[in-house]
Order: C-alpha cells, then sequence, then structure tokens
C-alpha cells in the first residue's frame, strides 16, 4: 500500500492535486453560472439554499483548496492534496461500508476516457466482495442537452460501469463512451431499476451527473470532482452529497491507478 507521503507526493507530480490544469477563468465561470442556476452546472442538484459566487469561492477554498481571494482570477488552481488524501479515506469508508453488507451499488461516469479503469477496478473487488453491482437500462436510449443541441445517446456498461455511447457505437470495443454532465443517464438507470422491482443501489460511485442526480434522489452517492464542478462540493455541504474527492478529473488515465490501489486497500478489498 502507498504511504499517505507517497500518495501525496503522486498526487502532485501527476497534476492531480497542487497545481492543476483547471484554469481560474473555467472556475469562476462555473461558479457564476451556478450561482445563476445554470443547468449546465447544476448537474441534477436542487440546491436548497441560494449560493453567490464569492459564497462558492469560500466554499470551493475549504473542500479543494483553491484560493479564498475573489479577485484572483487567473492562473491555474490549485488543490490541496491533504484535502483530497483525507476524501480518498472518507470515499474508502463508505466503500468498505457497503460491501461488508453486500449491499447492491451503481456504477457511472461521465469521464469514460479517463475514469473508466478506476471505476472498473472498483467495480470488480465490489463485485467480488458479493455486491451486486447493478446494470439497469443497458440499451436504453437517452436525449442529452449538449452544446450541439439535443443528441441521443444510448446507456452501455463496461464491466459494470455505466457510460453513454453515441448511436451505434454500442459496445464497439476500444470506444470508451462520451463525456457527459447530465443526470439523466443515472435518472434513467435508477428508473429502470424500479420499474423491474429492484434491487436498489445501496450506493452510486461516480462523478458529474451520476453523483448529482442520485444524491438528489436520496440515494447515497460518493464521487470525484474537478475544481470547475461545484455541484458535487454544494451537495456535499449540503448533505444531498455523502463523499467527494477533490481532483483533476481529466489527466492520463494511468495516473489513477495508484489511486485505486490506495481506495481498495483502505476498503480492506485488495485482491
Amino acid at each position: 500500500m502507498l504511504s499517505i507521503g507517497a500518495l501525496r507526493a503522486h498526487l502532485v507530480a501527476a497534476r492531480l492535486a497542487g497545481v492543476v490544469a483547471t484554469s481560474r477563468e473555467a472556475s469562476l465561470r462555473s461558479y457564476r453560472l451556478f450561482a445563476a442556476r445554470d443547468p449546465r452546472v447544476l448537474l441534477g442538484i436542487d440546491p436548497q439554499c441560494s449560493w453567490e459566487a464569492r459564497e462558492l469561492v469560500a466554499l470551493m477554498a475549504d473542500k479543494c483548496g483553491v484560493s479564498a481571494d475573489p479577485s484572483r482570477v487567473d492562473g491555474h488552481d490549485v488543490i490541496d492534496p491533504a484535502r483530497t488524501v483525507a476524501a480518498l479515506d472518507s470515499f474508502a469508508a463508505r466503500i468498505a461500508a457497503v460491501a461488508q453488507r453486500s449491499g447492491p451499488v451503481l456504477i457511472g461516469t461521465g469521464h469514460p476516457h479517463r475514469l473508466l479503469g478506476f471505476y472498473v477496478a472498483l467495480a470488480d473487488a465490489l463485485s467480488a466482495a458479493g455486491c451486486v453491482v447493478l446494470t439497469p437500462a443497458q440499451g436504453r436510449c437517452v436525449d442529452i442537452t449538449t452544446r450541439f443541441g439535443l443528441r441521443t445517446y444510448n446507456l452501455d456498461y463496461v464491466r459494470g460501469v455505466a457510460l453513454v455511447r453515441e448511436p451505434g457505437r454500442l459496445s464497439s470495443g476500444c470506444e470508451t463512451g462520451a463525456h457527459t454532465h447530465s443526470p439523466l443517464p443515472v435518472r434513467t438507470a435508477l428508473a429502470a431499476a424500479a420499474e423491474a422491482g429492484g434491487p436498489l443501489p445501496e450506493l452510486v460511485i461516480g462523478d458529474h451527473g451520476w453523483v448529482c442526480g442520485a444524491g438528489q434522489l436520496g440515494f447515497e452517492a460518493i464521487g470525484l470532482a474537478d475544481t470547475d464542478d461545484p455541484a458535487l462540493f454544494v451537495g456535499e455541504a449540503e448533505g444531498t452529497v455523502s463523499v467527494v474527492v477533490p481532483l483533476d478529473d481529466a489527466v492520463r488515465s494511468d495516473y489513477y491507478r495508484p489511486l485505486t490501489r490506495y481506495v481498495l486497500n483502505r476498503a480492506c478489498l485488495s485482491q
């Protein structure tokens, strides 16, 4: 198992934490859009409170370690690696808890090109521990509004991990799926599970709309989020989301492997 010091060093070296690629401009733009309740950045969360942009800066400084100075408007964001490690510990604790009771889980990602391997390893470990890894609504069409207009995608699963694909690319080998922030895929999956009479997940694991959409519906949800995705951290602050791990969610996929090993060891699920 990686020591905490080695993990923190890896986070900074891989730019998962420390100085990350996400720009301050992008993050501040997301905070302004969230304050205006733009659905593109709400990710399925219906905030209980009225969040102003300055309040979001303060929240993200507390949760992630970004600059708390709202007048700092350029450069790259910074994530405190100590906060990332602490959140990974909490993330692992929730996974361990569901594994101990062999509860059903649902895992999905809007970042399949980067994070699919991370989630597949969790799915494999939870399945080996006796959890049912749910795959409801496979092949179901999901209409998602994008910057290019309304697009239809298909819900698919890769080794137990949900994602969406463009039509005609269902289960097409190396094609990993589309990037999306939408909560509609998780709503579709959960509705299908309910219509089938269950089981329903005791824990939803993922990112973007998978976490926010599930949490808003009352399911325990945990996930990963970058500094320009305030919705997950607002959800955590308001109790809608259980745990959020602050990190850059778009680095090379192999850079997440040490995090996978760390989480599975902390959850006592290493194989």
